[in-house]
């Protein structure tokens, strides 16, 4: 009977025993146990107007924030009673808690009020994509970043923005002055509107500059939404594709020097639209891995014949006759010589307002005493910039170092920047 009851009424064994002899009392004859409570609903209202008014504060800074905006509170909303005001005043910090714990929104976590990180939303609904690629077409994109800070974070710099596709191996660049999400979207817009095919795959790290809502938006409110993955985090051989264009496409290029200049971002976009990326994709042969075979602790690896991307892309069957119709008359009306020699005009006019803005700014050190001070450029380049030349990675081309530098020695050579040179 005791375990009816129980399953019945809801209640614990022992309750029911009780109830069942007649020693608890129901409905209007019920009498809470223990003492009266101290705060009013009144008391407490005010308590949580207050709470809710000074951005939701813990009990010990409640406790004193409380006298300096009861007086306000007073104003706005009528006097209280005296023994409303003495209790309000008096109120200990963990009771503050207690009275304030009931309105604290349960989902709203540790950021923000209501919403929460917006990159630890998007990481529950993108999905991680690691392991080989297994494409037919072009349009699956690896996307990343590549920062031109000259080894330091500090102020704003120039960044680019690489995609890379997969099938072919067709990469686009752009420069970007910062890595927000609108700088990336005002990327993908220039690169979209002058890639031979349509995105169909866009996979990136985990860096803010993809999870925010600016990028979502972007990708989320287009006709054909492009499938949107992620890499693992801190495992960069997810994407590798793009990663190795980083190196043979911006860093061999551009180097690992500082872009702090907004007309650098021009110079830079000119010497990719109209004179880099058209020599890589549509002169420069690449190869793509076929097979790999581990062999004890070596590794061989199998690769097909040399193609350009553009080969790749007259060969795909999934491409349009239109779209290879204008890639052909593309080639056929650029000259790669041509080519490398814009290129490299375009990089000596880069050079050129590099080495330019660098004497401006020891000029301007000079003239406020700090050239002969011993004060270190870094430090005196202010906050928005920081002083880093232009260390360009050497070219193929580039003399091998003397024999007798290959043996050790006590000093040590000071590294000497290196212009590209074709």
């Amino acid at each position: 009977m005791i375990d009816e009851v129980s399953d019945t009424m809801g209640w614990d064994r022992k309750h029911t025993i009780k109830a069942l002899n007649g020693k608890v009392s129901h409905g209007k004859k019920a009498t809470r146990r223990g003492s009266k409570p101290t705060y009013s609903e009144a008391d407490k209202s005010v308590i949580v107007g207050i709470w809710k008014r000074c951005e939701q504060p813990c009990g010990k800074r409640l406790k004193s924030t409380i006298p300096l905006w009861l007086e306000s509170y007073e104003r706005h909303y009528g006097e209280l009673t005296e023994a409303t005001r003495n209790n309000v005043l008096h109120c200990s910090t963990r009771q503050l808690d207690r009275i304030t714990a009931p309105h604290k929104l349960s989902d709203s976590g540790r950021y923000g009020r209501s919403s929460g990180r917006t990159s630890h939303r998007l990481k529950t609904t993108i999905p991680v994509r690691c392991g080989p690629w297994e494409v037919d077409r072009p349009g699956w994109l690896e996307v990343d970043t590549v920062s031109h800070g000259g080894g330091s974070s500090s102020g704003e710099f120039m960044w680019s923005l690489t995609l890379t596709d997969i099938h072919t191996g067709w990469t686009e660049l752009a420069g970007l002055w910062g890595n927000s999400g609108r700088e990336v979207c005002t990327g993908l817009r220039r690169i979209e509107a002058r890639m031979p095919f349509a995105m169909l795959g866009f996979d990136c790290d985990n860096g803010s500059e993809f999870l925010n809502t600016t990028v979502e938006s972007y990708l989320r409110n287009q006709g054909q939404p492009p499938h949107w993955t992620r890499s693992r985090a801190y495992k960069k051989n997810d994407q590798a594709h793009v990663e190795q264009k980083n190196f043979t496409h911006v860093r061999q290029l551009l180097g690992y020097g500082r872009y702090d200049d907004l007309r650098l971002i021009e110079l830079v976009n000119d010497l990719y639209e109209n004179a880099w990326l058209p020599l890589r994709n549509l002169f420069t042969p690449v190869m793509k891995l076929v097979e790999k075979k581990r062999t004890g602790s070596k590794v061989a690896k199998t690769y097909d014949h040399p193609k350009t991307p553009c080969d790749r892309i007259l060969a795909c069957d999934q491409v349009s006759e239109e779209t290879k119709q204008l890639l052909r008359a593309k080639r056929e009306a650029l000259d790669p010589m041509k080519l490398s020699v814009v290129i490299e005009t375009k990089l000596q006019a880069i050079q050129a307002l590099i080495e330019e803005i660098e004497e401006r700014r020891a000029e301007e050190r000079s003239r406020a005493g700090e050239g002969e001070g011993g004060v270190s450029p870094g430090a005196t380049a202010g906050a928005g910039c920081v002083t880093a030349l232009v260390a360009i990675a050497p070219a193929a081309s580039t003399p091998p170092a003397p024999a007798e530098n290959l043996v050790k020695s006590t000093p040590k050579r000071e590294k000497t920047n290196q212009v590209r040179v074709s």
